[in-house]
């Protein structure tokens, strides 16, 4: 039996926006559409169903005719997943200091996953063969983890895009030293929309081994994927999403959405208009007396420095979040749905408080 009649009441006013988070940003029509349409009637659970096997030829049409999708309910889950299927029990995780892994998933990969994280400092958030080296050592030393994967984000937190060529040369390094590359791809379509390449050009063809392929900050209700671009890198990746409380019962909700993210053009067309906004966010403070953009702009994300209490005025109007609160920086994000009016109010605003200082 169907009902279009429910319980559940608006709570919130849909014509507000903010800055803080591209997960702040509803599901996508598309999306939202796609899930109506994988409901009604019976599908097997836990990953037999029609919509995760069609998933398949869709991840490989992206990734190659190797790869194989493994979809979870979130990023941290798809990151301790991937990075477990890549290392023994006595592996370590190089990443850069600033890295997801390392300070936004609550020790998730090191407690649930028991992974050692190795991180390096960097000043824009991307690795390098060279940074890679300054933990890449010791295989043989019992008193030391063994650094066995390179895990890079693409988009990385600081909002840098690596090219195709950084991204090979750090897998050709880091196979040479017998190691695997893992990519966090939770903003990997902002990534491909700012180097106007398919996502493939610096995954698999790059050498990539594994990927967490993020949905949610590009217009998915919920749900992510691990993608497995080399099989011979990796070990029961099945039993390693169970065990690690990833895999879906109705799987099938969240495959179809990855599917109406991934089949056309949508995950394209979401994440280029996400790295405009933030584009033209980042062109409208450029001028203002007092404002800083700390990283170059190359996907969704605008880091800026400005006096603290000017932020903390500013964040009574709109969200966002401090990165550095001592130093005075923020962190503005562009969403799928974030308009050119949310933009323009914005930057409006951020004059109005530096005039007022």
């Amino acid at each position: 039996m169907t009902s279009s009649r429910t319980a559940a009441r608006r709570h919130h006013d849909p014509e507000v926006r903010g800055f803080a988070s591209d997960n702040y940003a509803g599901a996508h029509p598309e999306v939202l559409a796609a899930l109506a349409v994988a409901n009604g009637g019976h599908q097997v659970a836990y990953g037999e169903d029609d919509y995760t096997d069609h998933l398949q030829q869709v991840i490989r049409g992206h990734f190659g005719a190797s790869a194989e999708a493994f979809p979870v309910f979130n990023g941290t889950g798809a990151n301790v997943v991937a990075l477990q299927a890549l290392t023994d029990r006595w592996g370590a995780v190089v990443c850069a200091e600033s890295a997801h892994i390392n300070v936004d998933e609550g020790g998730a990969p090191e407690r649930v996953g028991g992974i050692k994280l190795l991180t390096v400092p960097t000043p824009d958030g991307k690795l390098t063969p060279e940074l890679i080296d300054r933990q890449a050592w010791g295989w043989e030393d019992e008193h030391r983890a063994m650094p066995q994967v390179v895990s890079l984000a693409q988009n990385t937190e600081l909002g840098t895009v690596y090219t195709v060529e950084e991204i090979r040369a750090i897998c050709e390094h880091a196979h040479r030293h017998g190691m695997k590359v893992h990519l966090d791809g939770a903003r990997i379509a902002n990534a491909a929309a700012s180097l106007d390449v398919p996502m493939r050009t610096f995954t698999n063809a790059a050498g990539v081994d594994i990927l967490s392929l993020g949905g949610t900050k590009n217009g998915a209700l919920f749900g992510e994927a691990v993608v497995v671009i080399n099989p011979d890198a990796v070990r029961q990746m099945k039993h390693l999403r169970k065990l690690s409380m990833q895999l879906a019962s109705k799987m099938r909700f969240v495959s179809v959405q990855l599917e109406a993210l991934l089949a056309k053009d949508l995950w394209l067309r979401n994440a280029r208009h996400a790295n405009e906004m933030a584009a033209r966010l980042a062109e409208g403070v450029r001028g203002v007396g007092g404002v800083e953009i700390l990283h170059e702009v190359q996907a969704n994300a605008v880091f800026a420095r400005l006096p603290q209490e000017v932020s903390r005025r500013l964040q009574k109007r709109y969200r966002f979040y401090f990165w550095d609160e001592n130093a005075g920086d923020v962190r503005w994000m562009c969403s799928f749905d974030t308009t050119q009016d949310d933009v323009d109010g914005f930057v409006a605003a951020v004059k109005e408080e530096m005039a007022a200082a």
